[in-house]
This record gives structure tokens, C-alpha cells and sequence, in this order.
């Protein structure tokens, strides 16, 4: 791709304008606090319902019940699509609620790729690629039997045909699963072809493995809670390892309620992996902050070999382990153009991205490859592979 210094700049400006012109989704804006939610939309839990609704009829805001969806109730503000966090702000002051337990709120919120990077932080659409070799002869029994589930944008209809070495046979395509991938014609969305990028890195390390995709993310990298939780509960086969390379910011940075109780129908010998995110920051993104979730930061690996947490990383104590970040992987034909940048470049299958959500599906493949070669289930690889590797304070186990 051709390097221009305001490239990061016109990335997160064409992210700004996608959120803008969605019908659904408002962007709370306070520094550092930012989040993404869904206008009209209040969340609570089914013992909660019935105190909150009173309440917001108390405080003369119209309320009505709207569908129910994993675990969680969903109450439709129609006449407050904007004002979600300051309604939640005052539904968890304890003083609306003397003498009794504060019940439980949240806003829907939205979900992200982790592929770019939002809110005034470094991040820029894929390089054009250099083609990887096929995989070595033999290297498809690491990973054989091991079923990965990809929460993302979908994988592209001629994934198979555009890489027969490398995704050929991984999955079955269904049309509601596809990556749209396009924005219009043969331009790239903004996050245009992240899942097809995310299963070629899994199969990288484990070439043996299969994928059961699931469509989270529009081909902008937006989605909701919601759509996690429908798309977990989607799984045509029994998964052993899910991939999760996208997350939210919440309101107050509490835990993410749908996404967590989505998670907690998984049977327990599932093990999920999910990218930290892109801010630079050490707020909590959620699921990978989730206690039972391997959080996956990025490393840096420059020219010369050396290795250090890329500046774009988040961190934190919730961070359990860390990747390559800088990746050559499986993508489309295509061209990505940015508004304001004159530079148009074209893409042949490959392409070259950067970012934690190309560090989460190394650590699923490695855990996959660990499962085959040590004979062992998908929670007991886990801990053998992040167990006594190095460490990076803040970023934790270096998964090679």
C-alpha cells in the first residue's frame, strides 16, 4: 500500500463517518470514556425489568418492552435515542434507589474489529501482500480434527478457490456468512476481508484445523452485542476453540452482561480467544477482559527481528497473552480507496495488516496445533502453551 503520513488520520476519519451515517449507533465521545451504543436501546436483566421501567416512567421517559435476547431484557426508548448513558448514569446513581438494592443497566453497545483502530489512535487499512508459500508437505495433521469457530466479518465465497493451499476444505460456506467484504464494486469496506485475513493466520499455525464462521461485523467492523451472542449460539458443530477478533468499550467499563452470559452457554471445555484491542490503552475491552478469556495483546516485530509491544496495543492485567501483530495473510482482489487520499492500490489475495486482531488467531492456532501434537483437550493446551514462555509485563506470555 502506498505510505502516506496522514493515512492513520483518514482511516479513523472514514470509521467516524461509517458510524455517523448508521441509522442504529451513537458514538459517546468523552475522552477516554469513548464507547459505541445503540440509540433508543436500554439493557437490563429480567429481576431488574419491572423496578427500571417503573423508574424511567417516574423520570417521564416512555418505555417499552422490546425483544429479549441472551439472558437480557431490552427496554425501547423511543422518544431518547441519544441520551442512553446519561439515563444509564442516573439508573445506577444509588440515590434514585434509597433502600434497595441498584438494579442492573447497561447500554446495548456496539462491537468492533480490531483490524483498524477508532478514536484518535494509530491504525491504517491493510498493505498490499507478498504471496506465502504453501503450507510445508505433512504440516496438515498439526490442527487435524480441531474445529475453530471465527467471530467476524464472515469469510469471503471464493475463499477456497482463491487459496486452495490454504483454506481449501476449512469450512463450509453458507451465504448468510459470507464477508461481503466490498464497500461498492471491487473497493473495500473498511474492514472489507478481516475474517478472511483472520482464518488464514489461524491456519498458519495449525493447517490442519477446520473453521465454522460465524458473521458478527458488517464489512465497515461494526456490530452489536446482540449479534455476539446470536452468533455464538450459531455453531453448526462442537467447537474446541473460538477466535475473537473484535470487542467494545462500555459505559463505566463494567463487563460486557450480554457478551458474558453468551460466553457462559459455551460448554466449559471451549476455549475462547479474543484481541485486546487497538487504543493504545489499558481500559478493559471486553470480551478478551473477561476472566475465562485469553486476552491476546500485540508485538512488534521490526525489520532487524527484534520484538516489543507495538505502540498500538492494549494492555493491562486482564492481558494473559501476546502475538505477532504485523502479518501476511489470506485477503481478496480488490482496491482500497480512502476518502481524501488519492493513493488507489490494488490487491491479489494477500495482504499485509497489522493490528491484535491478527495476534488472537496465531494464539487460536497455536492452541489448536498444541491440542494435536501433545494429544491433549483444548483447555489443557491452553495452559501448557501459557505456561513458562516469556513474558511482557502488562502484555503477558509470548505465544511464538
Amino acid at each position: 500500500m502506498s505510505e502516506s503520513s496522514n493515512r492513520p488520520e483518514l482511516y479513523e476519519r472514514a470509521f467516524e463517518q461509517a458510524i455517523r451515517e448508521h441509522k442504529d449507533l451513537r458514538l459517546h465521545a468523552e475522552r477516554g470514556r469513548e464507547f459505541l451504543f445503540v440509540a433508543r436501546e436500554l439493557l437490563t436483566i429480567p429481576e431488574d425489568v419491572d423496578r427500571v421501567s417503573r423508574k424511567l416512567r417516574d423520570n417521564r421517559v416512555d418505555n417499552e418492552r422490546g425483544r429479549d435476547f441472551a439472558g437480557m431484557v431490552r427496554l425501547v426508548l423511543p422518544r431518547n435515542p441519544d441520551e442512553i448513558p446519561n439515563i444509564v448514569r442516573l439508573l445506577r446513581d444509588p440515590r434514585q434507589w434509597p433502600g434497595e438494592r441498584v438494579p442492573f443497566v447497561q447500554p446495548h453497545h456496539a462491537v468492533v474489529g480490531h483490524g483498524g483502530n477508532m478514536h484518535g489512535h494509530p491504525g491504517q487499512p491493510p498493505h498490499v501482500g507478498t504471496p506465502l508459500a504453501d503450507p510445508p508437505k505433512g504440516s496438515e495433521g498439526r490442527g487435524k480434527g480441531v474445529v475453530v469457530g471465527i467471530l467476524d466479518t464472515g469469510i469471503s465465497k471464493t475463499a477456497a478457490t482463491d487459496h486452495p493451499a490454504w483454506l481449501g476444505g476449512a469450512f463450509v460456506p453458507k451465504p448468510d456468512e459470507v464477508d461481503a467484504a466490498y464497500a461498492h464494486d471491487d473497493v473495500f469496506a473498511l474492514e472489507g476481508g478481516h475474517g478472511t485475513f483472520v482464518a488464514g493466520v489461524v491456519r498458519q499455525a495449525a493447517p490442519g484445523v477446520r473453521f465454522d464462521p460465524e458473521k458478527v461485523l458488517d464489512p465497515s467492523g461494526l456490530g452489536t452485542e446482540e449479534d455476539f451472542a446470536r452468533a455464538l449460539s450459531s455453531f453448526d458443530e462442537q467447537v474446541h476453540i473460538v477466535n475473537v477478533s473484535l470487542g467494545c468499550f462500555t459505559q463505566d467499563d463494567v463487563a460486557s452482561e450480554p457478551i458474558r452470559r453468551a460466553l457462559l452457554k459455551l460448554p466449559k471445555s471451549v476455549v475462547v480467544v479474543a484481541s485486546a484491542g487497538n487504543q493504545g490503552t489499558n481500559r478493559p475491552s471486553w470480551p478478551a477482559a473477561l476472566p475465562d478469556v485469553v486476552g491476546v495483546a500485540a508485538i512488534a516485530e521490526e525489520l532487524d527481528g527484534t520484538r516489543a509491544p507495538a505502540c498500538y496495543s492494549n494492555f493491562g492485567h486482564w492481558v494473559k497473552a501476546c502475538a505477532i501483530g504485523n502479518r501476511t495473510s489470506t485477503y481478496l482482489k480488490g482496491r482500497w480507496v480512502l476518502p481524501g487520499d488519492p493513493a488507489v492500490d490494488v490487491y491479489d489475495r494477500w495482504a499485509y495488516w497489522l493490528g491484535t486482531s491478527f495476534a488472537a488467531p496465531h494464539v487460536a492456532g497455536r492452541i489448536a496445533e498444541t491440542m494435536t501434537t501433545h494429544g491433549l483437550s483444548a483447555t489443557a493446551a491452553r495452559d501448557k502453551l501459557l505456561t513458562g514462555a516469556p513474558f511482557f509485563p502488562g502484555y503477558g506470555i509470548l505465544v511464538d
